[in-house]
C-alpha cells in the first residue's frame, strides 16, 4: 500500500477522516441518548423523520453520486450533519423541536448521499486482496469519531446533570463543518490508481438522471442485492432502542458517556478482529463470510439475551424510571 494522493488508500483515509467527523459526531451525540437531551422525545420524532428520508435517498442516492460525483455530494451531505446539531442549540434556548425534526429529514437527505459515497469509495477503489484492510481502516477510523465525540460530553458533563450544554453542540457543528471541508479534497473516481497502475473504475460516459433512475428501480429484480436487505435491517434498527430506550433510559448523563466509549471502542476492536478473518487468504471468500456471520450472529443473539434480563426489571426510563435504585452512575454501581 502506497499512500500517495490519488491512491486508494489515500482516499480511504479522507473519507473515513469525513466519517470520523460527520456521522461519528452524530453517534457519539445519538448514543448518549436523546441525543444528550433530558426528554427523549423530540430527537426520537426527528431519528423517526430522518430515517424516513434516509431510506429514500439511500436509494436514489446512488444515482445522485453518479450523476454529481463523489466529492461535492459528500461535502454538501456533511452539511445537513451540522445543520441536524446546530438545532439543538435552537431547541435548548427555545423549547421548540420543530426545526429540530425538520432538520433530521434534511440529515436523512445527506446520510443517504454520504453513505452511498462512501460505499462507492470502499467497494470501487481497493484492489480485492486490499478490501478486509480497507474496510477494517476505515471503521477504526469512523469509530474513533463515535468515541472521541463521546468523551467531550462525558468529560464536560462529568459533574451536572440534565441535557448537554450548547457549548457541546457548537463543538460538535465545527466539527461537523470540518467535514464537509475535508470532502473536497476527495478525487473523483476516474483519477485514482492502485498501486499496480490499475484505474479504480472504468471510465464511463455521463449517464442522465433518468438513466440513474431506472437502473436503480432494476436492482429490485437482483436477488443477490435482495438477499442482502434482511442483514441490512438487522445492521440498523437496534439503535433506537439501544441508545433511547437503554442507554439513555436507565443510566445518568456521565453514564451514558462513558458507555459510548465502550460502545465505540468495542466497534473499533471487532472491525479490527473480522478484517483478519475475511482477509484470511488461505481460506475462500465463502468460508470466511461464512465465519464471519456465524459470529456476528451469535455475538447479536448474546447481546439480546443480556439485554432482555436487564429490560425486564424496568417499565419506564428518564427521570421517572422504575428501574431498582433509579439511574445507574458507574461510579456508584
Amino acid at each position: 500500500m502506497t499512500l500517495r494522493y490519488h491512491s486508494p488508500l489515500a482516499q480511504v483515509l479522507l473519507i473515513s477522516a469525513v466519517c470520523f467527523l460527520c456521522p461519528g459526531m452524530f453517534n457519539a451525540l445519538n448514543g448518549l441518548g436523546g441525543a444528550g437531551q433530558l426528554d427523549p422525545h423530540t430527537a426520537n420524532n426527528a431519528n423517526s423523520a430522518l430515517y424516513v428520508t434516509f431510506c429514500i435517498f439511500s436509494i436514489a442516492g446512488g444515482g445522485i453520486v453518479n450523476v454529481c460525483g463523489v466529492r461535492f455530494t459528500t461535502a454538501l451531505a456533511c452539511l445537513t450533519y451540522a445543520v441536524y446539531t446546530g438545532s439543538y442549540v435552537h431547541y435548548n434556548n427555545t423549547g421548540d423541536g420543530i426545526p429540530t425534526i425538520i432538520a433530521g429529514a434534511v440529515l436523512g437527505v445527506g446520510a443517504g448521499i454520504l453513505w452511498t459515497a462512501q460505499g462507492v469509495i470502499m467497494v470501487s477503489y481497493p484492489s480485492e486482496k486490499e478490501k478486509g484492510r480497507f474496510i477494517s481502516i476505515f471503521w477504526i477510523l469512523f469509530n474513533l469519531g463515535g468515541l472521541f465525540g463521546g468523551i467531550l460530553p462525558f468529560a464536560i458533563n462529568y459533574y451536572r446533570a440534565g441535557s448537554l450544554t450548547n457549548s457541546v453542540y457548537v463543538l460538535f457543528v465545527i466539527m461537523e463543518c470540518a467535514g464537509a471541508t475535508t470532502a473536497l479534497f476527495l478525487v473523483p473516481p476516474v483519477c485514482v490508481v492502485r498501486d499496480d497502475g490499475s484505474h479504480a473504475t472504468i471510465v464511463q460516459s455521463p449517464r442522465s438522471a433518468r438513466r440513474e433512475l431506472l437502473e436503480v428501480l432494476r436492482l429490485f429484480g437482483n436477488k443477490w442485492m435482495l438477499l442482502l436487505l434482511p442483514m441490512s435491517f438487522t445492521s440498523n434498527f437496534f439503535y433506537g432502542y439501544q441508545f433511547s430506550q437503554y442507554n439513555g433510559a436507565i443510566f445518568t448523563l456521565r453514564t451514558r458517556g462513558f458507555n459510548n466509549l465502550l460502545y465505540w471502542t468495542s466497534q473499533i476492536v471487532g472491525s479490527y478482529a473480522l478484517s483478519l478473518l475475511l482477509d484470511l487468504s488461505r481460506w475462500s471468500r465463502r468460508k470466511r463470510g461464512m465465519c464471519a456471520m456465524i459470529i456476528m450472529s451469535l455475538s447479536f443473539n448474546a447481546v439480546w439475551a443480556g439485554t432482555l434480563v436487564v429490560q425486564s426489571r424496568y417499565t419506564r426510563g428518564a427521570e421517572n424510571t422504575d428501574y431498582p435504585g433509579g439511574l445507574i452512575d458507574f461510579l456508584e454501581s
